[in-house]
């Protein structure tokens, strides 16, 4: 049986029982073939960039007997995939920037029906600013460890709901403070590091300025976050 790592296990895990998945940057293909084997999907379809890489997940298809059960579409992001072919929509392994940019080219996952389950590698900030400005809502994070980095995942649905007032940490904590998993909190105690350094080294350049308070604000709701937990 196929088994997959804890990063790519922690965003199947959100996948829905009985709907279709698209896995875009599929790679080698092993987050679709092991839902479709588990029998956790009625079907899959396995999306990357470059041919290399569909090169690969053939590989792995044809070692688990699925070369006619999960297309192998090639396709920048979702622009190449047919509207609403899939239900769930996992983007892994990709930076924040690059999923928003891959999500505001296609229309159709702006529909209630629909789930994506996001594991950006950077800029996580990105993807949660995104669903806000755009009327998703994020129904649940999840953080774990792969080879000694940590990584989230993030479940979203289209609800049409935009609020243009939040505070501006959410971007940065998002419902990780729901999370009870542990490895959440390591995630945000590395978040505020990185962006103590960021506000650090602007305060040396610029005593005053306004980002160098929103940072300070942002780090202190994210040390919040840590001390309490989700309560």
């Amino acid at each position: 049986m196929l088994s997959l790592g804890p990063r790519l296990k922690m965003a199947a895990d959100m996948v829905r029982d009985g709907v279709v998945v698209a896995d875009i940057g599929t790679d080698h293909a092993y987050l679709p073939a092991y839902l479709l084997l588990k029998g956790k999907v009625s079907g899959a379809i396995a999306a990357d960039l470059r041919e290399n890489p569909l090169e690969n997940a053939r590989s792995t298809l044809v070692t688990y007997g699925l070369v006619d059960k999960i297309p192998l579409i090639l396709s920048n992001g979702l622009d190449d995939l047919k509207p609403n072919s899939a239900d769930d929509i996992v983007i892994a392994g990709m930076g924040g920037t690059l999923i928003v940019e891959i999500l505001q080219r296609c229309d159709w996952i702006f529909d209630n029906s629909k789930r994506l389950i996001i594991q950006p590698m950077s800029h996580s900030e990105d993807v949660r600013k995104f669903f806000i400005q755009k009327g998703f809502e994020i129904l649940k994070e999840d953080a774990t460890i792969e080879s000694d980095r940590t990584y989230i995942a993030i479940n979203a649905v289209y609800t049409g709901k935009i609020f243009s007032e939040y505070p501006e940490s959410f971007a940065y904590i998002g419902k990780l403070c729901e999370c009870e998993n542990p490895v959440a909190k390591e995630v945000l105690k590395k978040q505020a590091t990185r962006l103590k350094k960021r506000a650090d080294s602007l305060k040396s350049i610029e005593k005053e300025s306004c980002e160098v308070e929103q940072l300070y604000t942002i780090i202190s709701d994210i040390e919040r976050c840590v001390e309490n937990g989700n309560s």
